[in-house]
C-alpha cells in the first residue's frame, strides 16, 4: 500500500522552508525566446520567415533553480559565472530582482553568458541557437570561486550543485564543493550530468533522471523490481553517495541510501501541459524538504507534489508553499 504524507505533516515541513537558507553552485544561463509568425518563405532561400511580435527573457540553468528555491520560500545564494557581456549584466539585475544573492557570481572575461536562443512560430519552437564557451575555469578563477563559496556557505543549510556541463563544475571544483560542504557539515545535494556525477563523491544526495541513469550505466533502467533495486545499488556505491535519487517522470522517482533503504515514490497524478523545469522544481523541493526535517521518503513525496504543480504549468514555471498544500487539502 503506498505512503501519502498527512496535511498536517505536510504543512509543518513546508513552513519551515521559509526559515531556510540555500546556496546554488553551478552554470548560469539565459533562455530567450522569440515569439512570432511565419508568413513566407525566405526569397534568399528555402527558409521560413519569422515575423518576430514579442521576446522574452529568462534566467535558465542553476539560476532557474535559484528562482525555484526562493518561489518555495528560501532564502538563496547563487555562484557560477557570468560572461563580460550586457546579458551577464542583465542576469544579475533579474536575479537581484528576485532578492537571490549575487555576490558568488563572477565574470569571465574568456566566454560569453550562456544563451540559449529559441524562436516559437504559432507557439511550435522552429530553431534555436546557442551561445556558449564550455571550457573549464581557468585555475585563478576556479579558486576565486571556491573562496565565495566557502564565505556564502557559512550562512547557508545547505549547497545545491546545478551543473549543465558548461565549465563551472570539474573534477577539481567538485571535489573542493565535496570536502567544503564535509568539512563545514553541509548536505551536498547535487544534480549533475552523468560525468559530472562521478566527480560528486560524498555527496548528500545525488539525482538523476532516468535518461541520465541509463547514459551513465549504458544499460536500460530495468522494470522489473527486483533487477531494479540491484540496479540502484550497484550505481549508488559506483558514485559513492549517501543517497541516489533517479526520477522517471510520470511514474514518479526511485531512491536507495547508504544504510540499504529503498523506495519507489508514485508521482502525484495530474494532467501535464508541459514538463520543462520539473526537474529543477523537483530537486529544490526536495532540497528544502530535508533541511527542513523531512525524513527521506517524506522529501521524496514534497519532490514528487512540487512536480506535479509545475507540469500543469506551461513552460519553464516555478511552484509556491501554497500550491503545494493545495495539492494534499
Amino acid at each position: 500500500m503506498e505512503k501519502r504524507i498527512s496535511a498536517a505533516r505536510l504543512t509543518e515541513i513546508v513552513t519551515r522552508f521559509r526559515e531556510k537558507s540555500i546556496l546554488v553552485v553551478g552554470d548560469l544561463m539565459v533562455d530567450e525566446y522569440l515569439m512570432g509568425n511565419a508568413q513566407r518563405i525566405s526569397q534568399e532561400g528555402p527558409v521560413m520567415v519569422i515575423e518576430v511580435h514579442s521576446d522574452e527573457f529568462k534566467p535558465g540553468g542553476a539560476a532557474n533553480v535559484a528562482n525555484n528555491l526562493r518561489s518555495l520560500g528560501a532564502k538563496v545564494g547563487i555562484a557560477g559565472v557570468v560572461g563580460e557581456d550586457e546579458m551577464g549584466r542583465l542576469l544579475q539585475e533579474e536575479l537581484q530582482t528576485w532578492e537571490i544573492g549575487t555576490e558568488g557570481i563572477l565574470i569571465d572575461s574568456s566566454r560569453p553568458t550562456t544563451r540559449k536562443t529559441r524562436v516559437v512560430a504559432q507557439n511550435q519552437q522552429v530553431l534555436r541557437v546557442d551561445r556558449e564557451q564550455t571550457h573549464p575555469l581557468h585555475a585563478e578563477l576556479a579558486e576565486a570561486l571556491i573562496v565565495r563559496v566557502e564565505e556564502a556557505l557559512q550562512k547557508a543549510d545547505a549547497v545545491l550543485v546545478s551543473d549543465y556541463r558548461k565549465g563551472v563544475i570539474s573534477p577539481e571544483v567538485a571535489a573542493r564543493l565535496s570536502a567544503l560542504a564535509v568539512a563545514m557539515g553541509k548536505p551536498l545535494v547535487t544534480n549533475p550530468k552523468p560525468t559530472s556525477a562521478l566527480w560528486l563523491k560524498g555527496a548528500s544526495v545525488l539525482s538523476l533522471n532516468h535518461f541520465e541513469a541509463e547514459e551513465l550505466s549504458r544499460s536500460r533502467l530495468p522494470e522489473d523490481p527486483a533487477e531494479l533495486h540491484r540496479y540502484g545499488v550497484e550505481m549508488r556505491e559506483r558514485l559513492a553517495v549517501d543517497t541516489l535519487v533517479i526520477t522517471q517522470r510520470e511514474q514518479g522517482l526511485d531512491y536507495w541510501r547508504s544504510n540499504g533503504e529503498h523506495a519507489h515514490v508514485p508521482a502525484h497524478k495530474v494532467e501535464v501541459a508541459d514538463g520543462a523545469g520539473a526537474g529543477d522544481s523537483t530537486i529544490s523541493a526536495m532540497t528544502l524538504a530535508l533541511v527542513s526535517g523531512a525524513n527521506t521518503y517524506e522529501a521524496a513525496e514534497i519532490a514528487c507534489l512540487a512536480g506535479a504543480c509545475v507540469v500543469r504549468k506551461h513552460g519553464v514555471a516555478t511552484v509556491t508553499p501554497e500550491e503545494i498544500l493545495a495539492e494534499v487539502y
